[in-house]
């Protein structure tokens, strides 16, 4: 309906009906909201945490399971439950802390959610990624996404780490799905969404650390059910190499934001058929605390070097 944006509701009403009036002026009203939902929310952040930050954070973290005791190797961490912070959604998985922290880490000023929510625990998309729009409200103009996957590729083993350079998304939804947030663009290029600059960094940071890191394709589906072994073998053909039930939402919404994103899996178990030991998250918590030391001095490294070269 062009021109529908400088019409008012007698005016569309008298040109269009009640029933497009409506769902015109809902629109508005959800647009409106999703902007200043998240433009309040990061005025309330940048409130409490006061001068947690001496100069403001540019990189910003997302710590899936395997990657919570990046948290330790902060200095001068203020933290804030989500539970305390408006619009952010309650974690409710093990292996997900369910904070937002302020400080520095490896030197570097930085911005962490600690856990996530997840599309499976049933909540809408705006709410998985609402907490990606405060930190680009918050200024952060480069995000690490991390979290815990299967390993579809043969030669990838528990215990490994795998850049993204690019994701298909089974999720069966796009977090970008309905009204669009206002001063944000409808169509998002996804060519890049995994920025060169910032995965060449963290091959540097692997490298110094130690770290066993693969680049490949990660599958994002719904879950929260583990895959069948012939969706795996399906996967496989289209391409991709580890697969899990996160991330790929966060990362449509922060290049929405025109916020830089680079993206590690830890890989903390084989896809199913790959292995013959059953799947659970048991193992993959597992998994996740037996590498949790090298996750932490990895991202520690990756921010030091964020640090030195920004």
């Amino acid at each position: 309906m062009r021109g529908a944006g400088k019409l008012s509701a007698r005016q569309l009403e008298s040109k269009w009906g009640a029933a497009t009036v409506t769902g015109v002026m809902a629109n508005r009203i959800i647009t409106r909201k999703a902007r200043d939902d998240a433009a309040f929310a990061a005025e309330r952040l940048r409130q409490r945490l006061g001068r947690a930050l001496r100069v403001p954070a540019r990189l910003g973290f997302v710590l899936g399971s395997g990657f919570q005791g990046v948290t330790t190797a902060m200095r001068g961490a203020r933290r804030i439950p989500y539970t305390e912070l408006p619009g952010f959604p309650p974690v409710g998985v093990s292996g997900h802390a369910g904070e937002l922290l302020a400080g520095e880490l490896g030197g570097t000023p930085v911005l962490v959610l600690s856990g996530r929510a997840h599309y499976y625990e049933g909540y809408a998309m705006e709410a998985v990624t609402f907490a990606v729009r405060v930190l680009a409200r918050c200024g952060v103009t480069d995000l690490l996404l991390t979290n815990a996957a299967g390993g579809v590729n043969r030669k990838f083993a528990p215990g490994d780490f795998m850049a993204l350079t690019d994701h298909i998304n089974f999720m069966g939804t796009n977090p970008l799905r309905g009204p669009v947030v206002e001063g944000r663009p409808r169509f998002v290029d996804l060519t890049r969404t995994y920025d060169p600059a910032l995965t060449a960094l963290l091959r540097r940071a692997a490298k110094s650390a130690g770290v066993r890191l693969h680049e490949g394709v990660y599958a994002a589906v719904g879950g929260p059910t583990y895959e069948t072994s012939a969706e795996v073998r399906a996967l496989a053909r289209l391409g991709a190499d580890a697969v899990g039930m996160s991330t790929v939402p966060e990362a449509i919404v922060a290049r929405q934001c025109a916020v830089r994103v680079a993206a590690v899996a830890c890989i903390t178990n084989r896809a199913a058929g790959r292995s013959k030991q059953p799947l659970s998250h048991a193992e993959v918590l597992k998994v996740a605390a037996r590498v949790g030391e090298r996750a932490t001095v990895f991202l520690e490294t990756f921010a030091s070097l964020y640090g030195k070269k920004a």
